[in-house]
């Protein structure tokens, strides 16, 4: 790229970043901190600038924030202009435009694509209509939710047990609400952490007075004559009464607007190199369009050049970074995105936090603390390294396994910090479900190796 290009890019060249989310500021407030002085537009489908997500399910349905006021803090000014309330409706790469739902059209010189994911519906629109069903990712649903659950109602019913599912129902047990959960797997959080880790995550349920049902699925919501929700049919037969449903199903990224674009976008995610530069279907990697986010599906250098899609703040944080000073960059001055993927979530009482991909791991050792007690790390192995750990109430130990994992350290685990109690002393099982099976919460994906793979199908017939 010539230099004098760029000189005018900076100068008075035009970005446009669609979505207006912790990614998309982020990469704004860089953009604008390393001397980018053109024109900055900003798209998002809903009419808010960018905002916090994970106050909503947690202080928010405790009335401890109010869904209206997690806007994110801003860094410095972005003098961007705001095209809010309208989505992305299509990309024209040739001619360097998005199509926007209002029937405009907006130029660009570099793109960013930021639009994150979606809550993934329930399937049966008729039973998703009822009144009383919901589902949480945006702080209109956070705000929905919280007044339903603020008149006291008898029952709540979560379907999914994933992170999402289970904080929500730490928060109606706070509320003093009865709460049942139901999860296809044999315990909470096994997409995420495993089995042995789920067994734990089970244990927390029980304790705090959740009627959790494992290995059924929902087969129907079930209204009554006014069109609201009073009961959900389970695949064992059994009918529970409910009079709130909350859809925890994980996930689905924003990619549908790129259809026919000509991008390496689908299901997945949209691919991009190390740089956040997107592909193209071909696997030709493009030079003006760059992605960060909860959208992106990029290759990990410590984790085997595999495609991960990553659903963490802290990610979107640092990838937007990266993005952003490498659409303004020469070629010889841009940075590979390197975050070691760390995750953490509240739930009843207990603070879990994890880095790096707890899924790619094949077994897993108690290497501080105790299952029993609810107090440990666990670290899991792949091929002979080690490549995550997790923490229940015990994150000293993190920044020291995060090393461990950057420098690819062997597994198993040898270090005199390990505790010698019989669980600590030999690999097991991690416990994964079949990959090829959805599940509800994992917070990384694994998705191959090939950029140009849209390949994915999800079959939600029944939960």
């Amino acid at each position: 790229m010539p230099v004098d290009y760029l000189d005018w890019l900076r100068r008075e060249g035009r970005i446009v970043i669609v979505g207006a989310s912790l990614a998309g500021l982020r990469a704004a407030e860089t953009l604008r901190a390393e001397g980018f002085a053109g024109s900055l537009t900003m798209i998002g489908d809903e009419p808010y600038e960018p905002y916090d997500r994970p106050p909503l399910s947690k202080a928010v349905l405790l009335g401890r924030a109010s869904a209206h006021h997690t806007e994110l803090p801003r860094r410095r000014e972005i003098d961007a202009k705001w095209r809010l309330g309208v989505a992305a409706t299509g990309l024209d790469m040739t001619a360097r435009r998005v199509r926007l739902g209002d029937g405009d059209e907006v130029e660009y010189d570099r793109l960013l694509i930021a639009t994150g994911v979606r809550a993934r519906p329930w399937p049966k629109e008729t039973e998703a209509r009822l009144d009383g069903v919901f589902v949480l990712r945006t702080r209109d649903d956070a705000a929905r939710l919280y007044q339903r659950l603020k008149a006291a109602p008898r029952r709540v019913f979560i379907i999914g047990a994933g992170f999402a599912g289970s904080e929500v129902a730490s928060a109606c047990r706070e509320m003093g609400i009865a709460v049942t959960v139901a999860e296809r797997a044999d315990a909470p959080l096994v997409g995420a952490l495993g089995g042995v880790i789920g067994a734990v995550s089970a244990e927390l349920h029980h304790e705090n007075g959740v009627d959790l049902r494992t290995r059924v699925t929902v087969t129907a919501l079930e209204g009554d004559s006014t069109g609201r929700v009073k009961a959900v049919h389970l695949s064992d037969d059994s009918v529970v009464e409910a009079d709130v449903v909350i859809v925890s199903l994980g996930s689905m990224r924003n990619t549908e607007w790129l259809t026919g674009s000509g991008l390496g976008a689908g299901p997945r995610g949209v691919a991009c190199d190390a740089g956040c530069r997107a592909f193209d279907f071909r696997g030709i990697v493009t030079d003006d369009i760059f992605v960060a986010g909860d959208v992106a599906r990029s290759p990990h250098a410590l984790f085997g050049y595999q495609f991960l899609s990553l659903e963490h703040w802290g990610n979107a944080v640092a990838q937007a970074e990266v993005a952003a000073h490498n659409m303004i960059s020469p070629s010889a001055e841009r940075r590979p995105h390197l975050w070691v993927p760390a995750f953490w979530s509240a739930q009843f009482g207990v603070n879990i936090k994890s880095v790096g991909v707890p899924p790619m791991g094949e077994e897993i050792m108690i290497t501080q603390g105790s299952l029993a007690e609810r107090r440990f790390v666990g670290v899991y192995g792949h091929q002979g390294r080690m490549v995550a750990a997790v923490s229940f109430d015990n994150t000293r130990w993190l920044e020291f396994y995060q090393r461990q994992i950057e420098r690819g350290a062997p597994f198993p685990v040898e270090f005199p910090t390990v505790d010698r109690r019989p669980e600590g002393r030999r690999p097991v099982d991690a416990d994964f479900p079949d990959p090829s099976l959805p599940t509800h919460g994992p917070t990384v994906t694994l998705s191959g190796y090939s950029p140009a793979d849209q390949r994915l199908v999800f079959t939600p017939a029944r939960h």
